[in-house]
């Protein structure tokens, strides 16, 4: 009588483990949050299967941290134990430990999911009448069910964030190729070509261009810092503000005062600008320009060369500009103008040697009496030739423009 009462018991048992485990699954296929989840397995545990003691520690933002706990003091599970955990690479019996917390419990069940540790469970308070190796046994099995579940939601969930990334990504990139001129001058007193390679799809890089009916051409180029959709942001208000205050025709140290104003009130000085722009009269050969902080461009004619660097410091970093120079020259020759970004000089070959200044100098010097086009296309020949399987390590822009002889009506 006492073996058959005896069991009915263990088959009400199983009866109740399996319709708790069904519920379970029912709730994952529900979609119930995580902490639902954890709260069934809270109460599974406790109330039927009668576990006395037990913490469950799980992976949040890659660090551990205790989920749920039944009969552990709440001064105890302030103790970080996230060393100890990858100690337990399979079921193990704890209670030799000297830990104090850990020392608390029976036996740790560490969960894993495709060669990871996701979750590990701590067991605790059995006596000594408890079918002990059944219960461990079945507790593992929801555990298994639970991480893995909770697991997938986080995974599900990061694909989610992924993906609306992949779309702000995108949506940026569009808007900065909406940015970028896509036609460029080439007429007989001078032609601009451009080389544009945004890193990893959206970049802080900028040039731009505009003409005027009195036979004045401005060209700059920009470097925003930052990446991703804030330098797009950034980008798309700062060539609204350029464009507006271009057109008003002023001077171009008050343009530039004007530009860093706008630039300043944006990103409260959080962000900068490094940027050089120039204004060239094809009537009067006259070039004028601003480098504020960026890379000298480089203008040779008749061979020799000139490094545009007068100006002022970044753009945004400071409401009122400390110093200020605006350059000027006569272009009484053929020349080119290189302006570019720092990606450039940050190309390195397989011997970790960057593409030096001396080089771009170089180059600009022997190549000066070509087009426009021409010197960008020789230009990336003897780029990819000097990084060979090398990958572009950051933006890069290159905005050339080139002032034929003689100077006829444009």
């Amino acid at each position: 009588m006492a073996n058959r009462e005896e069991l009915e018991r263990e088959l009400n048992l199983k009866q109740l483990q399996i319709n708790s485990l069904l519920n379970i699954t029912q709730a994952i296929n529900d979609n119930v949050s995580v902490d639902g989840l954890f709260n069934m397995y809270k109460s599974f545990l406790s109330w039927e299967i009668g576990v006395k003691k037990m913490a469950l520690y799980v992976l949040r933002d890659g660090e551990w941290y205790c989920a749920s706990s039944i009969g552990i003091k709440a001064s105890l599970l302030q103790i970080d134990i996230s060393e100890k955990l990858p100690t337990y690479t399979r079921l193990k019996n704890v209670e030799e430990e000297d830990h104090e917390l850990i020392r608390e419990f029976d036996v740790v069940i560490p969960v894993r999911h495709k060669n990871e540790a996701i979750s590990y469970v701590f067991i605790g308070g059995f006596s000594e009448e408890e079918d002990m190796y059944s219960k461990v046994q079945f507790i593992t099995t929801i555990t298994n069910v639970i991480a893995v579940a909770i697991e997938n939601k986080r995974l599900f969930k990061r694909q989610l964030e992924q993906e609306r990334l992949k779309r702000e990504m995108e949506l940026a990139r569009e808007m900065q190729r909406m940015l970028i001129p896509k036609n460029l001058p080439s007429k007989d007193c001078y032609e601009l070509a451009s080389i544009y390679k945004p890193h990893l799809g959206v970049g802080g890089d900028y040039f731009d261009f505009i003409e005027f009916a009195d036979g004045k051409i401005v060209f700059c180029v920009g470097d925003i810092s930052g990446k991703g959709v804030a330098a797009a942001l950034l980008m798309a208000n700062f060539q609204a503000n350029f464009h507006t205050l271009i057109n008003k025709r002023t001077e171009l140290d008050e343009f530039i005062r004007d530009l860093n104003t706008s630039v300043h009130l944006i990103t409260q000085g959080e962000r900068f600008i490094t940027f050089f722009i120039a204004e060239y009269d094809i009537n009067t050969r006259q070039l004028n320009y601003v480098n504020a902080g960026h890379n000298p461009p480089v203008l040779v004619a008749n061979g020799e060369l000139h490094l545009l660097k007068e100006g002022c410091t970044i753009l945004g970093s400071f409401l009122e500009l400390p110093s200020f120079k605006v350059g000027s020259l006569k272009v009484e020759e053929e020349a080119v103008i290189l302006s570019f970004t720092d990606g450039l000089s940050d190309i390195k070959n397989h011997q970790d040697e960057f593409l030096s200044d001396e080089l771009i100098y170089d180059f600009v010097q022997q190549h000066y009496l070509l087009s426009a086009s021409s010197f960008n296309q020789k230009l990336l020949e003897v780029i990819e030739q000097f990084k060979g399987e090398e990958t572009y390590p950051d933006d890069f822009t290159v905005l050339t423009c080139k002032i034929f002889l003689p100077p006829v009506p444009c």
